[in-house]
């Protein structure tokens, strides 16, 4: 498996910046829902797939 650099130093980048943005600014409860809307718990998808 080969890693992107450059698109992965973007990513954690433009992720670092929107983070202590959103915190200064207190909205850090934006930057927590937008995580669980990317990456959800697999508890979460567990219980949808066994409905």
């Amino acid at each position: 498996m080969r890693v992107k650099w450059k698109t992965l130093i973007a990513k954690l980048t433009v992720w670092l910046v929107l983070e202590l943005l959103l915190n200064l600014l207190g909205l850090d409860q934006l930057a927590d829902y937008s995580e669980f809307l990317f990456y959800p718990s697999p508890t979460l998808l567990t219980s949808i797939v066994s409905t």
